[in-house]
């Protein structure tokens, strides 16, 4: 048995929610705990029996997953990980379809495919038995979440004893289950024959190139979702891995904050050992706080819960942190207060000054503004934001190498 996998990392086009951070990073490699967001994924996956090739799929430039997957060779040398570029966004089916032959080279017998904007312990082996259970196609991992939250995601209704999916439907607009996708799959390769179904039915036929190479054109973008799973539901060959473990969606830059908070939780309970502890002479740590050890923290500093230290960051002496992502090489004062915030890079924060934001709800829409004002959420200040001393930044987003000289409010700062 030897399984591949697939992550859909997406395009610049996308993360434009995740505005202003995603205009210094790509949303995939933003660190959450201490690693990109797909490391987790990574980490996970590297846990499956078999598993040798690891294959990201989305338009991004090339250069841009180049020292990642560097980083990554190094840490997983059993593992060949790789990025496979598409001329333009096909869809997140069409990707998988244009590289089928790349992914069915060497006869894998199943293929894992996981959204690269989810988080959650990635139960894959639990999810990879329960598939040889049953032999449908393909086996998605789901979750339950609050019913008025549930019409943002794609929802499943599933029969109680067998976990078949009778009924999927993307977005509904009244309620259909609490049941959703979390965006990970564990797919048959047979699935390449359904997608080019898929595929045909959306076109009527298949248009080829010069070379015999399949061609989309920009309305055939085939999607995962809403042009693949809904016909194996009716077609009764998709079932349903439930998972009680936390997830979430990583939507919006704020949206970071909780997924980094659920990781660092994690990392607490398997691994303490790689999280800051409170030491006589230094720092007062509270909970699950990730220090990157080339950051300089002052011993009369108090960080946790939740909190995240970036490479060279300087933390100033009475400062107070906590539910927040500092990110590389902010510099912080003396007795300021952080939190439920990100600061973006080469950040600065002066002396006494406090930039603040709100707890996110879970599962929240991904709107930032609602009749035309800020909507209570993350405080979010993007690259090299200076806030001067004495300064109170509450509900704010700061965009790129802006300078804070007075107090601000529930504003998005351009």
């Amino acid at each position: 048995m030897h399984p591949k996998a697939i992550i859909l990392v997406g395009g610049p086009s996308r993360g434009t929610r995740f505005r202003p951070l995603s205009l210094n990073v790509p949303k995939p490699l933003f660190p959450v705990a201490g690693k990109p967001i797909i490391s987790h994924h990574i980490a996970a996956l590297s846990k499956v029996e078999g598993l040798k090739e690891i294959l990201l799929i989305g338009f991004f430039e090339d250069s841009v997953f180049s020292s990642f997957l560097q980083d990554a060779a190094r840490e997983y040398p059993n593992l060949h990980i790789r990025y496979l570029r598409e001329y333009q966004s096909l869809g997140t089916a069409g990707g998988m379809y244009h590289f089928r032959d790349e992914i069915l080279r060497g006869n894998p017998d199943q293929v894992f495919v996981l959204h690269a904007d989810v988080a959650c312990t990635f139960p894959l082996n639990a999810m990879k038995k329960a598939h040889e259970g049953h032999r449908g196609l393909c086996t998605i991992l789901g979750t339950k979440v609050p019913r008025d939250s549930a019409n943002n995601f794609g929802c499943l209704v599933a029969k109680p004893d067998t976990n078949e999916v009778l009924h999927y439907v993307e977005k509904p607009e009244t309620f259909v289950s609490n049941l959703i996708s979390c965006g990970v799959y564990l797919f048959d390769c047979a699935i390449f024959d359904e997608i080019r179904k898929s595929l045909e039915n959306k076109k009527g036929n298949v248009e080829t190139d010069i070379y015999g190479k399949e061609v989309f054109q920009d309305g055939n973008k085939l999607r995962l979702e809403q042009d693949l799973l809904r016909p194996l539901a009716q077609s009764r060959k998709l079932f349903v891995y439930e998972t009680k473990d936390f997830w979430r969606q990583i939507k919006t830059a704020g949206s970071a904050v909780p997924v980094n908070g659920l990781y660092l939780e994690q990392v607490l309970h398997a691994h303490p050992e790689k999280l800051a502890k409170s030491t006589p002479g230094g720092p007062d740590i509270v909970g699950a706080v990730y220090i990157h050890p080339t950051a300089r923290i002052d011993p009369n500093a108090k960080l946790g819960p939740n909190v995240s230290i970036g490479p060279n960051v300087v933390v100033g002496k009475g400062t107070r942190i906590r539910d927040s992502i500092i990110l590389d090489n902010v510099d912080i004062k003396q007795n300021a207060c952080i939190l439920h915030a990100i600061i973006g890079w080469d950040s600065k924060v002066g002396c006494w000054s406090r930039v603040e934001g709100t707890p996110p709800s879970a599962h929240n829409s991904t709107a930032v503004t609602k009749n035309g004002l800020k909507i209570q959420s993350v405080t979010i200040l993007g690259k090299e934001v200076s806030v001067k001393d004495e300064t109170i930044i509450r509900n704010c987003i700061v965009l790129p190498h802006k300078e804070l000289k007075a107090s601000c409010e529930n504003e998005i700062v351009m």
